[in-house]
């Protein structure tokens, strides 16, 4: 990587996307300072003491913190024009990206693997990285989810320096500029609703597809994905034919076997949708020229993302787990999943974003009409509002409605003490939803209730 050493400014970089770029820009000798609004609320956010411990200054989000010393500033999406560190960085001259802009740029530097899809990025992107670091490539990453072994005090997990041009991103369609990226190679899991209609997403995977230099790694049971194929590309599948199909296929509650090309593997994460993830890992290391032996004996070891199928406990009576399932796909593919552990589950959804639920309603309502059963019970929290000016015209209420009206057993629960309080009820309890990190927090206050009534 030849990008020149600079004075980097970073608002909202406590965001997962953010967080990856600032701690890898500091890894590779630039001067990283930065704010968040999550900082000011709590000075003593764990995520703040592993940034100062890796030399990066954090300051508060009110202005101050920048001068006419820095080359650049990178905004997160999330920091709203009119907030006093744009303001403060027009004002002085100082060169404002947001970070999709200048994570197009960073890409440009290197051999870039971009994974893309409405689901499973962040796991099929740091499966990737751990299995290219373990046969020795030594690969760049910036992702979104913190891969569990790559946290430690000084590492969020969310990012890897290599000493390889390789660079593994999330490429995420959500704001659009995933048509910014020329990467070497793009893998392209899936396509269904989510942050845009699915036919808008699809032309966004299409520039992406004539943007890519190299291999495009895709499925093949994706009917979405149907338009944007041809036979140039490596094909991975379950259902199809394809380059790699699955085959002996034996899902496990926490884990999958299968075979590719005759030769065994063992994933030790579960469900169908992991299992697409890790053939879409298999088919780019083998594009590149990895072995399918050489992958078979490693990807056992990879231990997945953090709040991707979190168990916080499994004592073979009560289960506890944690999940960031939160647009209708995911949350259909994690609740086909679960259903094999226990006879009857209490999910607790929290929506993320006003906008989000208003777009995705009924798909909402939908996916938890298919994948409820009879006996299962939906608790809907309030919608997580992450501040800014969205329209509140919805509410976890309308989704309970519609849920209901079919027959099916669902209520909203605005307190999450009061599930506590209940928590008798059930053996197994499945929460999810999206950007708040203190649903793990809750999963382990859970946890902790039902251990101490055993």
């Amino acid at each position: 990587m030849h990008l020149k050493p600079s004075k980097i400014f970073f608002s909202g970089i406590a965001g997962s996307g953010v967080s990856a770029i600032a701690c890898f820009m500091a890894d590779k000798g630039h001067i990283i300072t930065g704010s968040d609004r999550a900082f000011d609320m709590d000075p003593l956010h764990p995520l703040k003491k592993t940034f100062q411990s890796r030399g990066i200054t954090i300051v508060p989000q009110d202005g101050n913190g920048i001068d006419a010393t820095f080359d650049f500033a990178v905004f997160s999406t999330a920091v709203e024009p009119d907030k006093p560190e744009v303001i403060k960085a027009m004002s002085l001259g100082v060169p404002v990206k947001t970070r999709p802009e200048y994570l197009a740029e960073i890409t440009a530097a290197f051999s870039t693997i971009a994974v893309s899809g409405t689901s499973g990025k962040s796991t099929t992107s740091g499966m990737l990285t751990f299995l290219m670091q373990r046969i020795g490539l030594q690969p760049n990453f910036i992702g979104g989810g913190r891969v569990k072994q790559f946290k430690s005090f000084s590492n969020p997990g969310n990012s890897l320096t290599g000493n390889s041009n390789y660079l593994v991103i999330e490429a995420c369609e959500s704001d659009g500029t995933i048509v910014n990226y020329r990467p070497q190679h793009s893998i392209i899991l899936n396509l269904a609703l989510d942050h845009h209609a699915v036919n808008e997403t699809a032309k966004m995977f299409e520039v992406l597809v004539k943007n890519t230099k190299d291999k495009i790694i895709l499925s093949a049971d994706d009917t979405n994905l149907a338009g944007t194929a041809d036979n140039t590309m490596i094909t991975f599948s379950i259902h199809s034919p394809s380059d790699f199909r699955a085959e002996g296929i034996c899902y496990k509650p926490f884990s999958t076997e299968f075979s590719v090309h005759g030769t065994g593997f063992h994933l030790s994460l579960p469900g169908e949708y992991n299992l697409y993830n890790a053939l879409s890992c298999i088919a780019l290391l083998c594009g590149i020229g990895v072995s399918l032996n050489a992958i078979a004996e490693i990807l056992h070891e990879f231990q997945g993302i953090e709040r991707r199928f979190d168990v916080h406990l499994n004592d073979g009576e009560r289960i506890v787990i944690d999940d960031y399932a939160h647009n209708p796909h995911k949350i259909s593919s994690m609740m086909k999943t679960v259903r094999q552990l226990k006879e009857n589950i209490c999910y607790i959804f929290q929506p993320h974003g006003f906008g989000p639920t208003r777009l995705m309603k009924n798909e909402y309502i939908e996916a938890f009409i298919q994948n409820l059963r009879d006996q299962d019970h939906l608790i809907l929290l309030p919608i997580y509002y992450a501040g800014g000016t969205a329209g509140k015209d919805i509410s976890s209420r309308d989704l309970a409605e519609g849920i209901s009206a079919v027959g099916k057993s669902v209520e909203v629960v605005e307190h999450r003490e009061d599930i506590l309080k209940r928590s008798h009820e059930y053996k197994a309890y499945i929460i999810f939803g999206a950007r708040d990190e203190t649903l793990s927090d809750f999963a382990k206050q859970l946890t902790d209730v039902l251990s101490a009534s055993k």
